[in-house]
């Protein structure tokens, strides 16, 4: 599991939907929420949760896309299994696991240190 600490920086809902927004060592994130506790206010330090296969890689990516969390890093270390490959990449002082497909990993053509965009 990645682990980010961030801020909650800001909070836009209507009705029971919410849109959370989270400062991330100077990186803006954003999740979607339905009944968000009334605990949660703007200012709170916070731990993120994400698995290492719901961390999408893109190289060399450009255009658009409809993921509101792209964040820039550089692949810090490469485990190849037979059929899953695991990505570490670094954010800062962060590190963070992806977990995608020995296919995918190959097409990409991974290498340390090349940079990134996850999300």
């Amino acid at each position: 599991m990645n682990k980010i600490e961030a801020i909650i920086s800001q909070i836009d809902n209507i009705e029971n939907l919410n849109i959370v927004q989270f400062d991330f060592s100077g990186i803006k994130l954003k999740m979607m929420s339905l009944d968000l506790n009334e605990n949660v206010k703007v200012g709170q330090k916070v731990l993120l949760i994400v698995k290492a296969t719901n961390i999408l890689l893109a190289k060399n990516f450009e255009g658009m896309i409809s993921f509101s969390n792209q964040i820039n890093g550089k692949i810090d270390n490469i485990e190849n299994g037979k059929l899953l490959c695991s990505v570490t990449i670094k954010v800062k002082d962060t590190y963070f696991q992806s977990i995608i497909t020995q296919t995918s990993a190959n097409k990409m053509n991974l290498k340390k240190m090349m940079k990134l965009i996850f999300s």
